[in-house]
């Protein structure tokens, strides 16, 4: 069933928001949380959704706004801990959860909230726990939200990537020239305020956190910002059951081949 079909599936969240999700494979139910301006047909989910479906029943999912989903205002970072619970309970009522970047914020968050999630793998979790580097504005969500009141969509993509993320000014530029990616990406601008709002200030939420203790593989990249390396040391520091690993020649944007067999070991293996 692609994105975007009449036929495309949906699960009714809490709010009454609708839900839009791809189901694929068989096995053991896995979910796969995005991070900001990607969803089930863009960024690294597609890759990883079919490699994964080899051993598990995988269900790929647009966060509210994105796609097919619904986008019930006004949005709070609960609403979307409410639509992976959805995904849950769609799944049988109990499932394992994979996120990346700001998604993997979230599903720390949706854990932490006692969704039942049996175990937890997080990539790069995007927490400033070091004052090594640059930070993001303090108010990037008030910047984010007034850019797209604005109607000023490829400005706070720009924004997103030049002084949130720390992307250099020349590459956010080129962006733009790249007609196809960019599209996509003002597409889904709108919704950059609430990845915003699940990172808050992006100090790492210790105490909020704590009550985590399902198995929980936190990992990052060789080759990834020291930014986020620390971040994800600093999560699994602060969670009882939880596992480091560095997958070796990756960056922040991990190859799906290489997270896929680290996946399936952790997971059922």
């Amino acid at each position: 069933m692609s994105p975007g079909s009449d036929a495309v599936q949906k699960v009714i969240s809490k709010d009454g928001t609708a839900i839009a999700f791809d189901r694929s494979g068989k096995g053991p139910a896995i979910i796969l949380v995005d991070g900001a301006l990607c969803s089930r047909s863009f960024g690294p989910t597609p890759k990883l959704a079919p490699l994964l479906s080899k051993h598990f029943t995988v269900f790929t999912y647009d966060r509210r706004g994105r796609g097919d989903s619904g986008d019930t205002a006004p949005y709070s970072k609960e609403r979307e801990v409410e639509d992976i619970d959805a995904l849950i309970r769609e799944a049988g009522g109990s499932a394992f959860v994979t996120g990346h970047s700001s998604g993997a914020a979230l599903c720390l968050l949706a854990a932490a909230c006692g969704l039942n999630i049996s175990k937890l793998a997080l990539y790069e979790p995007p927490f400033m726990v070091s004052n090594e580097g640059r930070k993001p504005p303090a108010d990037h969500e008030t910047r984010l939200r007034e850019l797209v009141h604005g109607g000023r969509r490829g400005d706070a993509v720009r924004f997103f990537m030049k002084d949130v993320v720390g992307m250099p000014a020349v590459f956010a530029a080129a962006m733009r020239l790249m007609f196809p990616i960019w599209s996509k990406l003002k597409a889904v601008a709108h919704t950059l305020p609430y990845d915003a709002a699940v990172m808050g200030d992006y100090t790492l939420p210790a105490e909020r956190i704590a009550s985590v203790t399902m198995p929980l593989l936190v990992m990052d990249g060789e080759k990834s910002d020291v930014r986020l390396r620390h971040a994800v040391r600093a999560v699994a520091e602060a969670l009882p059951n939880a596992e480091h690993l560095t997958l070796k020649g990756q960056t922040h944007n991990v190859s799906a081949a290489t997270l896929t067999p680290v996946l399936v070991k952790f997971f059922v293996g």
